[in-house]
C-alpha cells in the first residue's frame, strides 16, 4: 500500500506505526480535540487528586504526587499546549506513563477509549513550516468521523523545555 510522503520530524514514529500491522492508542481529550498515545506507555489512569506544587517550576508542571512510594512529576497538557483556560472537573484524569523507566503523569480533560489503528488509518503530519512545532506528533489517526492527533509522548517528555526524561544527545 502506498503512503503519503512523511514529514521529516515525525517520519520515524510514523514508520514504526506503519511497520506494525496495527497499533493501539489511548484516546484522550484536551478541549475539543482528541489525542492518542501508545497504550504500551500507559501504566494506569487515576482521578485528578491533590498535587504538591513545586516552587519555580514551569507553569505546565503542576507538581508532584507520591504514587505508592514513587515521586511522580505531573504535567498539565492543556497548559503545555496553550489550549486556553484550565478547569478541573469529575472527568479530569491523570494518565500515569512509564517512559524509559521514568514514571510521569499527564493531566488531561478526559479519557475516552483504546483505539486500534490499522496502517491505512494513520496519515502523515501535515507540513506547517516553522510556525508550528510538530516534532512530537507521529501522525493523524482517523476512525470513522473521529480524528486523533497521535503524540510520541516519549519524544515530547524528552524535549529540553520539558526536562523530564534524559536524552541521548
Amino acid at each position: 500500500m502506498q503512503q503519503t510522503q512523511t514529514h521529516a520530524a515525525g517520519s520515524d514514529s510514523l514508520s514504526s506505526i506503519q511497520d506494525s500491522a496495527n497499533s493501539e492508542f489511548l484516546a484522550f481529550r484536551l478541549g475539543k480535540e482528541e489525542y492518542g498515545i501508545d497504550i504500551l506507555k500507559v501504566q494506569e489512569i487515576r482521578g485528578y487528586d491533590a498535587i504538591t506544587k513545586i516552587a519555580n517550576a514551569p507553569e505546565f508542571i503542576k507538581g508532584m504526587v507520591n504514587l505508592r512510594g514513587v515521586i511522580v512529576p505531573i504535567v498539565d497538557m492543556r497548559i503545555k499546549f496553550n489550549l486556553g483556560e484550565v478547569h478541573y472537573d469529575q472527568f479530569t484524569v491523570v494518565i500515569i506513563l512509564n517512559l524509559s523507566g521514568r514514571v510521569v503523569g499527564i493531566v488531561v480533560d478526559s479519557v475516552s477509549d483504546v483505539i486500534n489503528l490499522e496502517m491505512e488509518q494513520v496519515h502523515a503530519t501535515p507540513e506547517f513550516g516553522a510556525a508550528v512545532d510538530t516534532e512530537y506528533i507521529m501522525g493523524l489517526g482517523t476512525v470513522e468521523d473521529r480524528m486523533l492527533v497521535l503524540i510520541d509522548i516519549e519524544k515530547l517528555m524528552s524535549r529540553q523545555d520539558m526536562g523530564l526524561l534524559e536524552t541521548d544527545s
